[in-house]
């Protein structure tokens, strides 16, 4: 407490005796201004050039003319001067949507400062020159898309010499093997230029294009000896098989149409055609033309990091009774899908961009080519007749459905995909929702006469993408075909979707979101966290015995002490006339580690490097010793396979197991008369396995293909490789054999247990034919891939002494035939 107040009057109110300042004393304020701050010039010109295009509320001649004018004005300052240059060529190459709408950009700049555009060209075949040499084939595709933009102030042919010069490589690729995919590559690459230089502008192109039409129809025309291989509708036969649609044929098709038509090419937007000055008819000065750079394709052309395979044109929205994307017969239907298709492989590392920009995908495009977004499907019959009914959400999803579904396999992770749809669907619920609605209804429709591959894909996404929206569906008009017999592929979908569904949550809360007529397809046992240990019931066989493994286990016995119990159940099985008295003693071992580490995988995991070495001994004792590690895994886990797949998974990465072990498990042990086809993680456990092992054989050639790699070094991968690719050939020989059996139906359980109509055993067969299908067409892509990297030119320190003894040029072949 104080003796007395320190305020002036010690009350709560106070008192100021300083005079009150008004504004009327003073002529001018005195309080302090905050500073205005303007953002630098570069900064600014960064800004506008980087969002060119993406709001619907700006005209887009306006932002071309705003931003060429600031670098017209100020293209002497250094900074600006390299910013414009280096993000020019920088949104060609990440965001290829905007590439007409860069092309416009600098045709303006060339009106009154051309000499910006000359070092624009020269850097664009900079790095075009670049994107050569490492064949980077997109890129390539989208720096010639820029130039052919640019056609109208390019001196004489333009880019017309560089397509022709790349047509010529095509045509010796295609001379030296009928089998070659990286010369359709580089037809697919021309004929994706020619839209755009047909619209730029420029005039006196069509016997050009035309001429070079015809060159390509020939190799864009004959169908490609891999090309069934990639059919993702191939049917169960060769009456219900449907034609695959060849992409390049389609554009090759497409092209062709559109020259009958005089070029229309309603599509492509023509931003460098409008400026403000021609709207009002003002004369506009005389455009200066620029040199292209001179641009070399090597011979031979490099191929690129990725394996190409002839690339079938997919659509989820294909058959609908109103139009909502283009066919296939428009060219619109290509260059929109191709432009879509670049964005969401090259922003693979941004989800959420990549996803904004499909859903403004009607910016990038000429007005008026889609419907209002968000449209619902039911008004676009009173659209008017002659107007567009496309739907820009569709075009967007069928973009990315085209990658997700893509064979042999897209260039991202699955997973990446499903996170495109689902930003997608979070960004733009109203629009997005119903069109995968409709989409999810097509694909489940068209079920059965899919690549099971594809199959599986969707089942994947399904099951993922409704886990991220309550695992909410219309569940109520599938509802006829739960009476399916379990082998039909529609029923066998809503079984491997469910099972997925409680993998990515818990048994009771998917039951709560199915109508009563599906809940009998999730057992109460699934609601089970833990499994029960089987051999706690004292009626079954080997249970003292078993108890007594349990319990040293939990007591992190010593290796030594778990002989008594394993002699005991192995003298028991002997008495019994058991075969292999080893089957039963490991299968309690391998039952109490799953009971034990039941917990989560970080627990089993622990206990299965604890008995590791005896896991190991038992493999190495016996092969169907080895296989009972994996039947007793899957038992315990029978209610949750998904985990017992993902535990043999571990035990074949701490060589446990072996990837034979495990096939011949899954299509040996496990077929019957082809039942065990029908589950989807069998197929996920037999398919991961035989990547695991190509995956091996890839890593190892790319190995050995490294430059300046010593001798000795290349003479050890070279001794590997032949081992790991004798032990993958190996593999799909178990697969194919185990497999032709079903789908001919020479099955000794087919055969004995035939049915009068053979309605069942025709159900089985479809399903070993697809198998069949899947497993060959990975073993075919791993043969075309293999044979293209050895082909490729190595370099080590031994080549001058090879080329002494007369064997540099043809050292690959020699070894190529030792490993073959």
């Amino acid at each position: 407490m104080a003796d007395y107040d320190r305020r002036a009057f010690g009350n709560r109110g106070g008192y100021n005796n300083r005079k009150r300042r008004y504004r009327d004393d003073d002529e001018y304020d005195r309080r302090p201004q905050r500073r205005r701050y303007e953002e630098p010039l570069h900064v600014k010109i960064r800004k506008q050039l980087i969002s060119i295009a993406e709001s619907p509320l700006k005209r887009t001649d306006e932002e071309v003319t705003s931003i060429a004018t600031l670098v017209v004005e100020n293209y002497e300052d250094a900074e600006i001067k390299t910013q414009f240059i280096d993000l020019v060529l920088q949104l060609v190459l990440e965001q290829p949507l905007k590439i007409p709408f860069i092309a416009a950009v600098i045709s303006s700049v060339n009106i009154n400062r051309p000499k910006a555009v000359d070092e624009v060209l020269a850097r664009a075949g900079t790095v075009l020159k670049e994107q050569l040499q490492a064949g980077d084939w997109r890129e390539v595709k989208l720096v010639l898309k820029l130039l052919a933009c640019l056609q109208d102030i390019l001196e004489g042919n333009g880019v017309f010499p560089i397509l022709n010069e790349l047509f010529n490589r095509a045509a010796d690729l295609q001379t030296a093997s009928s089998e070659d995919s990286l010369g359709l590559e580089l037809v697919k690459i021309i004929l994706l230029t020619i839209p755009y230089l047909m619209s730029s502008g420029a005039i006196g192109l069509e016997e050009q294009a035309n001429a070079l039409l015809e060159k390509t129809d020939v190799i864009a025309s004959m169908p490609h000896a891999l090309e069934a291989l990639v059919n993702p509708y191939p049917g169960n036969s060769d009456v219900d098989a449907q034609d695959p649609q060849s992409v390049i044929n389609l554009l090759q098709k497409q092209l062709q149409a559109e020259a009958e038509q005089g070029w229309k090419l309603a599509c492509i937007p023509r931003p460098y055609t409008l400026t403000k000055k021609e709207e009002e008819g003002l004369e506009m000065p005389v455009r200066v033309e620029h040199a292209l750079p001179q641009i070399t394709i090597p011979s031979p052309v490099a191929p690129g990091p990725r394996l190409r395979l002839p690339e079938v044109y997919f659509s989820v929205y294909a058959d609908q009774e109103i139009e909502t994307v283009p066919p296939t017969s428009d060219i619109a239907s290509s260059i929109l899908r191709d432009s879509l298709v670049d964005t969401i492989n090259i922003l693979d590392y941004n989800r959420t961009a990549t996803a904004k920009f499909l859903i403004d995908l009607d910016c990038y495009f000429a007005a008026d080519l889609f419907v209002k977004r968000a449209t619902q499907f039911d008004k676009l019959r009173s659209v008017e007749e002659g107007r567009s009914t496309w739907k820009p959400e569709d075009v967007a999803i069928d973009a990315v459905f085209s990658q997700l579904f893509q064979l042999p396999q897209p260039e991202h992770k699955l997973v990446y995909y499903h996170s495109v749809l689902t930003e997608a669907c979070k960004l733009a619920p109203a629009a997005i929702a119903p069109s995968l609605g409709r989409a999810i209804r097509w694909l489940y429709k068209n079920v059965d006469q899919m690549d099971l591959e594809l199959v599986y894909r969707y089942e994947d996404w399904f099951s993922h993408h409704l886990s991220n929206f309550g695992f909410t569906w219309k569940w109520t008009e599938w509802v006829e075909d739960v009476k399916l017999p379990m082998a039909h592929p529609k029923k066998a979908f809503m079984m491997g979707s469910l099972e997925k569904e409680i993998r990515l949550s818990f048994a009771a809360r998917i039951r709560g979101t199915l109508p009563e007529p599906y809940r009998a397809l999730i057992s109460e046992a699934k609601e089970q966290d833990t499994p029960d240990f089987k051999y706690s019931d004292e009626n079954t066989p080997y249970s003292g015995p078993s108890l007594e493994i349990l319990r040293l286990l939990r007591a992190k016995a010593q290796d030594a002490e778990f002989e008594q119990p394993f002699t005991e159940i192995e003298s028991t099985a002997m008495s019994l006339g058991v075969p292999n008295p080893l089957l039963p003693s490991t299968d309690a071992y391998v039952t109490a580690i799953s009971f034990l580490g039941s917990k989560s995988l970080s627990h089993v995991l622990s206990h299965i490097e604890r008995c590791k070495e005896r896991l190991l001994s038992i493999g190495t004792r016996s092969e169907p010793a080895r296989r009972q590690i994996i039947t007793s895994a899957m038992d315990y886990w029978h209610e949750k396979p998904g985990v017992g797949v993902n535990i043999v998974d571990k035990l074949l990465n701490y060589a446990i197991l072996t990837p034979v072990s495990i096939v011949t498990w899954a299509l040996g042990d496990q077929l019957k008369k082809g039942e065990g086809l029908i589950q989807s993680h069998v197929f996920e456990m037999v398919s991961s396995t035989i990547t695991k092992v190509t995956k091996r054989v890839r890593q190892i050639v790319e190995a050995r293909n490294q430059a300046d790699l010593p001798a000795d070094q290349v003479a050890l991968l070279h001794e590997t490789l032949v081992k790991e690719r004798s032990e993958m050939q190996k593999l799909f020989g178990v697969v194919e054999d185990a497999l032709v059996g079903v789908a001919e139906g020479s099955v000794d359980e087919m055969a004995e247990s035939r049915d009068q109509d053979g309605r069942a055993e025709t159900i089985l067969q479809g399903w070993g034919g697809r198998w069949l299908r899947v497993f060959r067409r990975k073993m075919a892509v791993e043969e075309a891939w293999f044979q293209e990297m050895m082909n490729q030119p190595q370099v080590t320190a031994g080549d001058a002494m090879e080329d002494v003894n007369g064997s540099g040029a043809n050292g690959n072949q020699g070894e190529l035939d030792e490993i073959l």
